[in-house]
């Protein structure tokens, strides 16, 4: 599935302005831009793709459990981020490494998670209200939606003030659209016209299923079946993602309801380290979008405003510079402490968990030293059987099921046939 009749494209493959009926809404808010936020969308777009290529290196050496690339997709997240306010919150999939960054996350947030030495975790109000990555495919609709609602009944939105006004972008993928999780997010902001955008990367493959075999119509007018406007994008043109974006989230910070955006773009590379795409693509498919390519076509845009080599040079240098630092940074990394897998479960200290870490640590002492002559026995976690109450508990389940499959009345006296 390509470009349909109904894509806006501000940029064309070949880095020029497209001027038509469907870009002429959009083209002001591009004007309005100056070289400085322009040439920001490229080095952004520049450096997360090299940082992702050195995540994926430091994962075929071992040193990541696995690695989520997001190759061929930075134009529609850089766009897209550069299109939200301070004050919106925004609820990724797990692929939307430059859009983290933008919002101030430190990439290394992210290898931790992915080198197994973190839960995943790290604080919103720190990091731009950029929120957890959620690995549960197409769930961070349903969160954004209730947040949404949650800015609406605090009445913090449409109040007439941009630049206080609050809402919530949500991102997901193709095959996350075929989730109830975002079909349910929809219901429920139509119902209440909560300011949400939702932002779908069509990369063209939920893993290894093509996204012709989802849907038989384009992904963009499912919302409108749920009274949620839509537009489909060219996901390769940053100017387009960032001006249908801004245009939509304003609409929403300004009660105008929820809006929903496809951007048609693609995976470049792996759904993740653990897949091989040679076994289910053409290589003629993929030379299609390497022609499309949204770095290429904005250097070639930036070139003729005027954009010299020093520039271009300059921006390369940052992305090694930061690819080399990951490196370091990763090779650097320990492992946590065992405890600290019972922090920050709860908001506020809970009676349970700090038995059990009470638990563990008696535990882990237990295995660090010989017990003295006459010592207790670490007794089991909270709420574990003592010990033969195994068997003890099985036979009584298993005698309470004979007993109630004797009382239970046959098929016959239920009138079953």
């Amino acid at each position: 599935m390509s470009y349909t009749e109904a894509t806006v494209q501000l940029l064309s493959p070949e880095g020029d302005l497209v001027r038509s009926e469907l870009s002429e809404p959009y083209l002001p808010l591009v004007e309005a831009l100056d070289d400085q936020t322009l040439q920001d969308f490229h080095r952004q777009m520049v450096v997360i793709r090299r940082f992702d290529i050195e995540a994926g290196n430091l994962q075929r050496q071992g040193q990541l459990a696995l690695w989520i690339p997001s190759l061929g997709q930075e134009a529609i997240q850089v766009g897209s981020a550069y299109a939200a306010r301070p004050q919106d919150h925004i609820f990724p999939a797990y692929r939307e490494h430059a859009v983290g960054r933008i919002r101030g996350l430190d990439v290394m947030k992210i290898i931790a998670m992915l080198r197994g030495l973190s839960h995943g975790g790290w604080d919103p109000a720190e990091t731009g209200n950029f929120h957890l990555f959620t690995l549960v495919i197409g769930s961070q609709s349903l969160h954004a939606t209730g947040y949404g609602m949650g800015v609406m009944l605090d009445g913090a939105h449409a109040t007439g003030d941009p630049e206080k006004d609050v809402a919530v972008l949500a991102y997901f993928g193709d095959g996350a659209s075929s989730q109830g999780d975002v079909n349910e997010a929809f219901v429920f902001a139509a119902s209440y016209q909560t300011p949400n955008v939702f932002v779908l990367q069509n990369n063209h493959w939920a893993i290894s299923v093509p996204v012709e075999r989802q849907s038989r119509t384009p992904l963009y007018l499912r919302s409108r079946g749920f009274g949620i406007p839509s537009e489909q994008v060219d996901g390769n043109d940053v100017l387009a993602g960032y001006a249908v974006t801004r245009s939509y989230l304003d609409a929403a910070r300004a009660g105008e309801g929820p809006r929903f955006i496809e951007a048609l773009t693609y995976r470049m590379g792996a759904h993740t380290s653990s897949d091989d795409p040679t076994k289910y693509r053409e290589n003629e498919e993929l030379a299609f979008w390497a022609q499309r390519d949204p770095i290429a076509r904005f250097e070639t845009y930036l070139r003729a405003r005027g954009a010299g080599d020093d520039f271009f040079a300059d921006v390369q240098a940052e992305a090694e510079d930061l690819a080399a630092d990951v490196r370091t940074r990763t090779l650097q990394l320990t492992d946590p402490e065992p405890a600290a897998m019972f922090r920050h479960v709860y908001t506020d200290p809970h009676p349970v968990v700090a038995e059990q870490a009470a638990w563990f640590e008696a535990f882990e002492a237990s295995l660090a030293d010989e017990p003295a002559p006459g010592a207790e026995p670490v007794a089991p976690p909270p709420g574990t059987p003592a010990d033969g109450d195994e068997g003890a508990a099985a036979a009584a389940a298993a005698d309470s099921a004979d007993e109630a499959a004797e009382a239970a009345p046959s098929p016959a006296s239920n009138g079953a046939r």
